[in-house]
């Protein structure tokens, strides 16, 4: 089991069940809960700890310094303080679970969802708007919330749903060149088999950003399992010498009005692990519509590859 690290879920379907239902409606998404119900946070954190997850990810995905000032009506700094919250909520709950189960004590990634995230147009989906946003501009937004993080002791930072190759190079570029010590780990959304959301190969993708020392792993996440095995299978001639991760979503749909569905016809994310980890994947997890059950599936399916 050494050889394989569990990552969590879906955060935002989890807290959906808790009855967090106005998360849809919010444009700060999760980390608007930092602000209004923080022991919900920590009550998510221990559902998937205690499912087998040995990462967990903060709800600072959606979380950005003028976001928290303008719909919370809050002070700069107080804005800061409830980015470093999602990490010392996220602490808070690997120190429980460890103290409750005698099992080793959980680490921290904090969420770096993409520049789209903040613009509420879907565009963090398809990459669109690296056509008209700057390097630089992109820096100087990603810049305040890793700072933050950095600041709160996270074991690394997820940079995850990343739909373009450039955005990752010029998150990885500000972390090397601004927190040399912080360990990160990149993921990147695909529409296909081959491709990132914004439409480069995804090999060139993770490939331009698996070179930096910072960079501890390089992946996928939000992405239909249906491309997973293509997409591993496309960075085999690659040779990287570090984890690759797969956190794909359940396969489900979704349509305005109608909400999510294809249940039926997803596969069991337990059943795909074993040709995950015989293409090269060592950390799995899950995304949107993968529960803490999901991953306890996928931990114990796991256990028997590895028992056998």
């Amino acid at each position: 089991m050494d050889k394989v690290k569990i990552l969590d879920g879906g955060a935002a379907d989890e807290l959906i069940i808790q009855g967090k239902k106005e998360i849809y409606e919010d444009p700060l998404w999760t980390a608007g809960l930092l602000h209004t119900d923080p022991e919900s946070i920590l009550s998510l954190h221990k559902s998937f700890l205690k499912a087998g997850a040995d990462v967990i990810l903060t709800v600072s995905y959606q979380a950005f310094i003028d976001g928290f000032m303008k719909h919370l009506s809050i002070t700069e700094d107080e804005a800061i303080g409830l980015i470093k919250k999602s990490v010392y909520l996220a602490k808070q709950a690997c120190k429980e679970v460890a103290q409750e189960t005698g099992e080793k004590e959980g680490q921290v990634a904090g969420s770096i969802g993409p520049y789209g995230a903040c613009l509420h147009d879907g565009s963090e989906y398809t990459g669109k708007y690296m056509d008209t946003v700057s390097i630089q501009e992109i820096q100087k937004w990603h810049l305040p919330r890793l700072k933050a993080l950095s600041e709160a002791g996270v074991d690394m930072v997820a940079i995850e749903t990343i739909p373009s190759k450039l955005e990752a190079e010029a998150v990885v570029n500000l972390i090397e060149k601004q927190f040399p010590d912080l360990k990160a780990y990149v993921t990147f959304s695909c529409r296909n088999g081959e491709e990132t959301c914004y439409g480069e190969k995804f090999c060139d993708a993770v490939k331009a950003v698996c070179s930096s020392c910072n960079v501890i792993a390089v992946g996928v996440n939000c992405t239909g399992p249906q491309y997973i095995n293509s997409l591993l299978k496309s960075l085999q001639g690659l040779s990287i010498q570090k984890p690759i991760l797969v956190k794909p979503n359940s396969g489900e749909l979704w349509k305005s009005g109608k909400g999510w569905y294809g249940k039926e016809t997803c596969p069991d994310l337990s059943d795909c692990v074993q040709e995950w980890i015989d293409l090269g994947a060592s950390w799995v997890g899950g995304c949107c519509r993968v529960y803490p059950s999901d991953i306890k599936k996928m931990k114990d399916k796991i256990k028997q590859i590895y028992d056998k």
